[in-house]
């Protein structure tokens, strides 16, 4: 009896040092591609400077990968996809936030423009 509770109790230590964190996998994924986040920041600006109006959202994607932030909305007949991706850091806490992102918009699925004056245009 007393071999079997030694026995149950290394074999939940040795299971305990093997538990695997997933919560953050994809933010550890992008990191892994570009080694910080002042590489990703500087690549989406890039990526994002780069872009050709009209373009479908989903060359976007495919060239930025999964935006930070997604929002979709209807207004007078046309509807407006917003996809956020990070390119400047605010604050060092460990969270990304709107704005620390671009916002690049579309309507009716082409894009019509990033930045600050492409959400103006929409007036959201």
């Amino acid at each position: 009896m007393k071999k079997s509770i030694i026995t149950l109790a290394v074999s939940a230590f040795l299971l305990s040092a093997c538990v695997i964190s997933v919560q953050d996998d994809y933010d550890d994924q992008r990191l892994s591609q570009h080694g910080s986040w002042s590489e990703l920041e500087q690549s989406n600006r890039e990526l994002i400077g780069q872009l050709d109006m009209d373009a479908s959202i989903q060359s976007v994607r495919s060239k930025l990968g999964v935006p930070d932030f997604d929002e979709l909305l209807k207004q007078e007949g046309s509807q407006y996809r917003i996809l956020f991706y990070r390119t400047q850091r605010k604050s060092g806490d460990g969270a990304t936030t709107k704005d620390e992102c671009t916002p690049i918009v579309f309507e009716n699925g082409q894009l019509i423009g990033f930045g600050e004056s492409a959400l103006d245009i929409i007036k959201v």
